[in-house]
């Protein structure tokens, strides 16, 4: 268990049921309360370094609009008079924003960038198109401690389901042509060029290309950008793919690999590390495309698998 989720749950147990059941006994079973959201501490990635930004002990009460109308203020001074009176329930100013009361659509509209009527359901394709992957991570971490009524529990679960096949689909061929983009193909170029910078910037959109790639063959949401690699290597790191994302993101460019040479489309630079590595990449992410029936080429090319993919789209 996260510490830091840990201490909210007690934090809930015994200090926020209590007054909840004190103050507000009628409505105690319409109240559904956890930790999630934005925040490093909803993911378990919490540390020293992380505590000068978003820090503290506090809960999210969630709300229907219905709910929030009738008694959310009462509440939210209830539970903001608790946090102040409570030691060791102190928040910085930025996380206090992320905890307390609120309703259940406005969280998930503000986590996920859209607007949400989270009491309806099914969630529509064009909601979901809309959704950014790390948002998609945020709105799902963290825990439930209660939720009697399954309105909050309910829009958490349909995220949880994934991608409906369609978008699904979509947002692999979005990463396969920009893994194949920078890596494959305008990596080589700047370094043909002598440009180092541009080479880098195509190493790095590479990197989080096949990171996405590989969370969305898993149906896994990745975190956010920062803690993507964390994720990976803690629920993967044994793999082989982890390991080469790793000595990639650490090799830096060579420009004597590309002394002497002579651009050409269809021929790779294999004295190039970074090319090497990519390739290698390529294969694997290929190799899942293949297991999960997606496309049957033996292409490393990925942006060969493009047109195949989405071709299957119905």
């Amino acid at each position: 268990m996260n510490e830091i989720i840990e201490k909210s749950r007690r934090f809930y147990e015994n200090q926020v049921a209590p007054m909840i059941r004190s103050k507000f006994p009628e409505y105690e079973s319409r109240i559904a309360v956890g930790i999630a959201g934005e925040g490093s501490d909803c993911f378990g990635y919490d540390d020293f370094i992380s505590r000068d930004h978003d820090f503290g002990t506090g809960v999210c009460l969630w709300l229907t609009d219905e709910d929030f109308s009738r008694f959310g203020r009462l509440l939210s001074i209830a539970y903001n008079e608790l946090v102040a009176t409570t030691p060791g329930a102190d928040l910085t100013d930025r996380l206090s924003q992320r905890r307390g009361v609120m309703t259940i659509s406005g969280f998930y509209s503000y986590v996920l960038g859209t607007d949400c009527d989270a009491e309806k359901e099914p969630i529509p394709e064009s909601t979901w198109r809309s959704f950014d992957y790390s948002c998609l991570a945020t709105a799902v971490n963290g825990e439930v401690f209660r939720d009697d009524l399954g309105i909050f529990s309910a829009y958490r679960k349909s995220l949880l389901s994934y991608y409906p096949d369609r978008i699904w689909r979509e947002r692999i061929a979005t990463e396969l042509h920009n893994f194949s983009a920078s890596l494959q193909v305008n990596y080589s170029r700047c370094m043909a060029r002598k440009d180092t910078v541009a080479a880098e910037i195509c190493k790095a959109r590479g990197l989080e290309a096949a990171m996405e790639l590989f969370f969305l063959l898993k149906r896994v949401y990745p975190p956010y950008y920062k803690w993507t690699f964390r994720a990976l290597s803690e629920n993967w790191g044994d793999s082989s793919f982890a390991r080469h994302i790793k000595d990639l993101a650490e090799t830096g460019c060579c420009l004597p690999a590309w002394e002497h040479i002579k651009y050409m489309p269809d021929n790779l630079n294999m004295s190039d590390k970074v090319v090497v590595l990519s390739e290698q990449i390529a294969e694997m992410l290929r190799d899942m495309l293949n297991a999960q029936g997606l496309s049957d080429s033996g292409e490393s090319y990925l942006e060969k698998h493009v047109d195949v993919i989405l071709g299957e789209i119905v």
